[in-house]
């Protein structure tokens, strides 16, 4: 009968059995009670699973054939995770999620905004279990507010700004334009008070000496996915943007803005509390820090760092490994 049920389940009741799979085959007392939460029938479920896996753990019956008992197959237990991407990261997260999917069997759904709007939704009450943020301050808030995981926290990627026209003659290697006004139309930023890169494209200004000249031909969108429509459709003739939405485009005219304009662009991962217990949160934040991960980020216009992890994320070792673009 159980092995009947199985080939129904949910991804829900999949990813509610999981702990109590994981820590049955490992010996580990269950207490289902206080480990699944949800739907009845994945509370019976899980039940019986505990008690007929505890019974293979007093055997001494080894992993393999403990998972055998769910339907012979590890992808049965495939879960599903909500993961809340800072919009500028969107298309390189997709092609992570497919790979992650792929070589796991765990489902990733997902949902993309501003940074600053990802964390207003996860602080009331949003089902988030993961946050790739475009910066390092909100996972850290959310670590302090108990709202992520200590320890979870890593720098998964180190974002550029670029100045960028459509115009293949318009930006030069000293951006030049910036300095004429007049000349400049309308430039696109993403909003310094919620994006990452919109405080990085506004520090920028201010430390060329050209924020207040140009303050009032921005144009600024909710998040660095807006600001680049603007600039892609024609509506401003010059974009802050992120170098991951024009890597690999010949087209336009760009200029890659130093860091030493603005504050780093580190953009943290962290495990949030409703996903502590979700083996596919857990996994893509593991394989995020894998090889495979690692190198479709870099594909996608980002610099790596070696070893940011928790509070070590804002010390000397965190030094990037610059990318040619």
């Amino acid at each position: 009968m159980l092995l009947l049920a199985c080939g129904r389940w949910t991804h829900r009741q999949k990813a509610l059995v999981t702990v109590v799979v994981e820590k049955a085959c490992a010996g580990v007392p269950v207490r289902v009670d206080e480990t699944v939460h949800g739907t009845v029938l994945a509370r019976i479920l899980a039940t019986v699973l505990a008690r007929v896996l505890a019974v293979g753990a007093r055997l001494l019956l080894p992993v393999p054939l403990c998972l055998l008992l769910l339907c012979g197959s590890n992808r049965v237990l495939a879960a599903e995770a909500l993961v809340a991407v800072a919009a500028n990261f969107l298309p390189a997260a997709r092609e992570l999620a497919a790979a992650f999917e792929h070589s796991s069997g765990h489902k990733l759904v997902l949902s993309a905004g501003s940074t600053g709007k990802l964390y207003a939704q996860i602080v009331h009450g949003a089902p988030f279990e993961v946050l790739l943020a475009a910066d390092q301050q909100r996972p850290l808030l959310l670590e302090q507010q108990g709202l992520a995981l200590a320890g979870s926290r890593f720098t998964y990627a180190r974002g550029r700004l670029v100045l960028f026209s459509p115009d293949p003659a318009l930006v030069d290697a000293q951006a030049s334009i910036l300095r004429n006004a007049a000349a400049v139309g309308k430039l696109a930023i993403a909003n310094p008070k919620i994006a990452p890169y919109g405080l990085a494209a506004q520090q920028a200004m201010q430390a060329l000496g050209v924020y207040e000249s140009l303050r009032g031909q921005l144009v600024q969108g909710e998040n660095i996915a807006q600001t680049w429509q603007f600039v892609d459709s024609g509506n401003a003739r010059l974009g802050l943007v992120a170098r991951s939405q024009v890597q690999g485009s010949e087209r336009g005219s760009h200029w890659v803005v130093p860091e030493t304009l603005h504050a780093p662009i580190r953009q943290d991962a962290v495990l949030l509390t409703r996903g502590s217990s979700n083996a596919a949160a857990s996994a893509f934040l593991q394989y995020l820090q894998g090889e495979q991960a690692r190198a479709i980020i870099r594909n996608h216009g980002y610099d790596l760092e070696r070893e940011c992890r928790g509070r070590e994320a804002d010390s000397a070792r965190c030094d990037p490994i610059e990318e040619e673009f």
